[in-house]
């Protein structure tokens, strides 16, 4: 035993003495994050298991791994838990506590954290967490993480009821988001409208639209990594809120103070909105407001997560995650129209409904002090139905000498639709911290997915009989002398698509921060594969390589105001596969290696700076080539159905810049000023031309902006703090209008109808039956767009803490889309095709309510 215990000394301190040549010094330093005064007694456990404590002025100068991040969690009596990481980069980090209620006394507990989790890093990513989180996402009729990162730097305006925001110029499908390393095919409720990330099970966001980790692909646009929540070791928490929608309960119990489990729950109740809307719409004349009346299911959400993470020893670390969510909606609109010149009945029913969820298991095993091994599964399936028709009882037009009715046959659209999807994947991380500042990383991944989907409906199309020569041989026969007509035809619909796609990645990188970080670099290369399994088909594709390189440079430290400048500069290649594939059946007719996925060549270069008095400034600029884009048109004559054409040669070029100015957390208030320039304009060798009806002719699309570009996104964000006990946040945005097609004059033009099988609909008058319609011209022009968008929100809250206590208590007042009450972008007014008059209140440039958005809500937590 002596001679074992000999050896044992031996093997600690050679390895105290390795781990000393690859250390260095960081200064922590705790205080209170109101009065900025020092919390002198803190005790700190270190990585090397033993104890310091902070000096009279709250700080502790602290040996720690090189090329390690560490998180350092605190705890101090009668103050509120606080995080702080402390990164690869700078040598000095402050953790200011703040005041809430009286909490047992702990320590300040440095633990080991991977290097797949970083904080906001130039010329890669953004993040936000925290109480910047919580005051920009906990706000609104639905709160949705999705609201604060719609306010961060590179991100397009998409509206208050649109989830799906433009990154960086890309197309808003191609943002990609993963939760807690799980990849989430379809993370929206209703559609898109929201996403299904609740702050309330949040911990934080993170986007990444610069030149990102080799370790993550799958777009060619933005990654949002989203962290669940997890329990607290040591205590018990119960979290309840209320708000004017919806009610969520956390609740989460420790595991012997080495893990826990928290269950998370979200429900909504819009059934008293939609009441009150549909009482304001009795005395007010907006049409948008009467559209609530036809609501027959009340809009809803209903979502349950439970995260589980136990950590065994200081090696191994399990950690679980499932969540189940659903949504809907229902509508029943009858519209009765008595005009002097157009008489009509019918009825609009619209039903809804979409439930998903997900399995997530993972393991973190460090087999040495310098060794990261990660290895992550799941599962999760997503189901969606939707039901829509248009059933018309009639409809008469007695005007300028021309009298006529139509009826069902000649009127009613129906759609109904259904797709059911599976997705299972893995992937096993591997991180090793090679000594002087070098880290390798490599890793494997696996994704597949299976879906189904069945479509059937009826939809009427209308094109120049002149597009159609086929058709004139059975017209003119028929009595008919001109072909200066339109054709109005029923287009059937029946589609049933299973398909399943195998995504295969590898990835490796090498990572080196130099000493005191003034010199830092990143080189990776991803390898992305797919392959396509159709019904009675498959579709081989050639696999591509994704080079990513990332430098940063920081320039110096410590010089006047300046706590900092860097700068940084990466260039890299993405991958990824849309939506538009989804539908590929075998008669689509695509070859071995036709299929290629959509790729993006990225490049960025920008610069940071951190100023004295909790200042930053940050600008970045970039250029992004798309190419191999996919894309789709289709293909419709009069009695045959439509037909759907893949193309992969999609590109487009986008160039822009963004900058912030971030004011951090202070006693009175904090905040930032965004500022986002984008140009992007795209292309398609082959395109339905413009033009009513025009469904055969192709041309060469040209270069233009698409549907969800803005130049110009400008974002102003305030937190005010008069007192410990009152906030009040705010957030002005400026945001340059969409394109919108130029429009003519609306014109009278005949239309002749046409039945199922293509042939002309015979009046009882023996004769084909041509009826009078009204249209305006519409073209592309780069020049024509919607106004300004101009969204104002403002949020009280007030907060109670009880002496003696755990418990705190929020309650928020919201208002949001203040202005909307004297102004709302404009777009182009829409009009009856009937009589061509002008539809009132028709022109707004956007789909929200035109009244401002009144919420409050309570959050009490223990």
């Amino acid at each position: 035993m002596p001679g074992a215990a000999k050896q044992f000394c031996v093997i600690i301190y050679f390895s105290a003495c390795i781990a000393a040549l690859s250390a260095r010094e960081v200064k922590i330093t705790v205080q209170d994050a109101d009065l900025f005064i020092p919390l002198e007694g803190a005790v700190i456990h270190a990585w090397d298991g033993l104890e310091y404590n902070c000096d009279e002025n709250g700080e502790l100068v602290l040996e720690v791994p090189e090329g390690r991040q560490f998180l350092i969690q605190a705890l101090y009596p009668g103050y509120e838990t606080g995080r702080l990481l402390i990164t690869q980069e700078g040598s000095e980090f402050t953790l200011p506590l703040r005041l809430g209620g009286v909490m047992e006394g702990r320590e300040l507990v440095i633990e080991g954290r991977s290097p797949l989790s970083s904080e906001t890093k130039s010329g890669r990513s953004v993040a936000i967490s925290g109480e910047a989180l919580e005051r920009s996402s906990q706000i609104g009729f639905v709160e949705d993480v999705m609201t604060a990162v719609k306010l961060l730097p590179g991100v397009g305006y998409s509206g208050m009821f649109n989830a799906l925001p433009s990154i960086r110029g890309g197309h808003p499908g191609d943002l990609t988001a993963v939760l807690d390393g799980f990849y989430i095919e379809s993370p929206y409720h209703w559609g898109g409208g929201f996403s299904i990330f609740d702050p309330h099970m949040v911990g934080s966001a993170r986007l990444s639209h610069g030149i990102f980790s080799t370790r993550y692909g799958h777009t060619i646009s933005g990654l949002l990594e989203i962290s669940s929540k997890k329990a607290d070791p040591h205590q018990a928490e119960l979290e309840l809120g209320l708000s004017t929608s919806a009610v969520n309960l956390n609740l989460s119990f420790p595991f012997n103070e080495k893990g826990g489990l928290m269950a998370m729950g979200k429900a909504t109740y819009w059934d008293p909105f939609v009441w009150a809307v549909k009482q304001i719409s009795k005395v007010t004349d907006n049409e948008t407001l009467d559209m609530i009346n036809a609501v027959t299911t009340a809009p809803y959400i209903r979502s349950a997560e439970i995260t589980t993470n136990y950590r065994f020893n200081t090696d191994l670390e399990w950690t679980n995650a499932i969540f189940i969510g659903a949504d809907g909606v229902g509508a029943d609109y009858l519209n009765e129209n008595d005009d002097a010149d157009i008489k009509s009945k019918s009825r609009m029913v619209f039903d809804w409904d979409n439930l998903q969820g997900f399995f997530i298991s993972g393991l973190g095993f460090n087999p040495r002090n310098d060794m990261m091994l990660k290895a992550a599964a799941g599962a999760g399936f997503t189901r969606m139905l939707i039901n829509g028709m248009i059933d018309y009882d009639y409809l008469k037009y007695s005007a300028d000498s021309l009298t006529y009715t139509l009826g069902p046959d000649d009127l009613d659209i129906d759609f109904k639709g259904t797709q059911t999807a599976l997705n299972v994947q893995g992937r096993i991380d591997y991180d090793w911290s090679m000594g002087k500042g070098f880290l390798l990383g490599a890793g494997v991944q696996e994704l597949y997915s299976w879906r189904e989907a069945e479509t059937k409906g009826k939809v009427f199309l209308e094109g120049r009989l002149d597009d159609f020569p086929s058709i004139a041989p059975f017209i003119l026969p028929l009595g008919i002398t001109t072909l200066d007509l339109y054709l109005h035809f029923p287009t059937r619909i029946e589609n049933e698509i299973i398909n399943q796609m195998v995504n295969s990645s590898a990835y490796t990188l090498l990572e080196y921060s130099s000493p005191e970080g003034r010199f830092g670099a990143e080189a990776g290369l991803r390898l992305d594969h797919l392959y396509f399994i159709g019904k009675d088909f498959t579709i081989q594709t050639m696999p591509v390589l994704n080079p990513r390189l990332n430098l940063d440079f920081n320039l110096f430290k410590n010089r006047g105001v300046f706590e900092s400048f860097d700068l940084t500069a990466g260039t890299g290649l993405f991958s990824s596969s849309n939506d538009a594939i989804a539908g590929i059946s075998v008669s689509s007719g695509i070859d071995d290696f036709t299929l290629r996925p959509n790729r993006s060549w990225t490049s960025v270069l920008g610069f940071k700076t951190d100023l004295r008095g909790g200042w930053s400034f940050n600008m970045e600029g970039y250029y992004k080539y798309v190419f191999d884009r996919s894309y789709t048109y289709t293909l419709v004559s009069p009695g045959s159905e439509a037909e759907t054409v893949y193309r992969f040669d999609g590109d487009g070029v986008v160039l822009g810049f963004d900058l912030q100015l971030q004011k951090f957390d202070s006693r009175y208030w904090d905040g930032w000023l965004s500022y986002t320039f984008t140009y992007a304009k795209y292309h398609e060798s082959e395109n339905i031309s413009d033009g009513l009806g025009d469904v055969t002719t192709l041309e060469d699309s040209g270069w233009y902006y698409p549907y969800f570009h803005r130049f110009h996104n400008i974002n102003l964000v305030l937190n005010f703090k008069p007192s410990r006990n009152f906030n009040i946040y705010t957030r002005l945005g400026l945001a340059s209008g969409m394109p919108k097609p130029k429009v003519g004059a609306i014109k009278a033009y005949d239309v002749l109808l046409l039945d199922e099988n293509g042939m002309p609909v015979i009046g009882e008058d023996g004769k084909p039956t041509i009826i009078k319609k009204y249209k305006r011209s519409s073209y592309y022009d780069e020049n024509s767009r919607t106004t300004w968008s101009i969204p104002l929100d403002v949020k009280f809250s007030f907060f109670i803490f009880k002496p003696g206590s755990k418990v705190t208590t929020e309650i928020y007042l919201a208002v949001e889309n203040l202005f909307s009450l004297v102004y709302s972008a404009k777009a182009n007014t829409s009009f009856n095709t009937y009589t061509g008059k002008e539809d009132t209140g028709s022109d707004s440039a956007n789909y929200e309510m035109p009244i401002p958005m009144v919420s409050f809500g309570m959050k009490w937590s223990y």
